[in-house]
């Protein structure tokens, strides 16, 4: 018996027609309970009480279902992963796709991979480093499906680190908290630059709250040129425009 009132997070499922087994509940239990013992002792999160958890990490997470179909054996990497969102959640709750967690903070790293063999997960990896050393040539270039973030950067700058990542016929996916058709105009160019194009905007209430979210959707229609992306620090202070 679940010692918890998962009622939120059954909610949440419920809008986005999730069905999880009892497996897959327990294992987001103990990722919850992983979560609030580790950020005991370094910075995970701002969040830990459990039914915001549910909602602004779990649930906010899974509502990648809105705008992709994750059926199937995707790859998919989640960049600037963080405490592991959305990438675990969605590992866990889609466990067929294969997926690589990349975070610059090796701390976080090994929380992640504690959280990994305490749930018995495969088929998914933690990888401690930057999205621009990693996306070059003959490391994980092109090799996804798809690719997630829900760091808070700027739009043109987290398309320098993501659509690297993605094949051609692939998408990248941006978490965002914000209406960003501003942030989206000024990105238009940088996305094209990199070999994509926008191909949908999501815009909902998380499900259960007021809490505005937007899903953006690109579609990578060419591969990347070479000399993206650019090494690290210039993303972030020479945006492409």
């Amino acid at each position: 018996m679940n010692k918890y009132d998962i009622s939120r997070l059954e909610t949440g499922l419920s809008e986005l027609n999730i069905t999880l087994r009892e497996q897959q509940i327990e294992q987001f239990m103990k990722y919850y309970e992983l979560l609030v013992e580790w950020n005991g002792f370094m910075n995970l999160t701002a969040i830990t009480e459990f039914d915001e958890v549910m909602q602004k990490h779990f649930v906010d997470s899974l509502s990648l279902v809105k705008v992709c179909d994750m059926s199937g054996q995707h790859t998919l990497i989640d960049v600037g992963t963080g405490a592991g969102f959305p990438g675990l959640p969605l590992k866990i709750a889609f466990p067929d796709i294969q997926v690589t967690l990349l975070d610059s903070l090796g701390k976080r790293v090994k929380f992640l991979q504690e959280v990994i063999a305490q749930l018995g997960l495969t088929g998914i990896e933690a990888l401690h480093g930057r999205a621009e050393d990693y996306a070059k040539p003959g490391k994980l270039r092109e090799q996804y499906d798809i690719c997630v973030s829900r760091a808070v950067s700027n739009l043109s700058v987290l398309a320098e680190f993501c659509i690297p990542f993605v094949k051609p016929g692939g998408v990248f996916i941006s978490y965002k908290s914000e209406k960003i058709s501003e942030e989206l105009k000024a990105a238009e160019k940088a996305i094209a630059v990199l070999g994509g194009t926008v191909k949908k905007q999501e815009a909902f209430l998380l499900p259960g709250s007021d809490i505005y979210r937007n899903l953006c959707v690109i579609e990578k229609i060419k591969k990347t040129p070479g000399k993206y992306p650019r090494k690290a620090g210039l993303p972030s202070k020479e945006p492409i425009a």
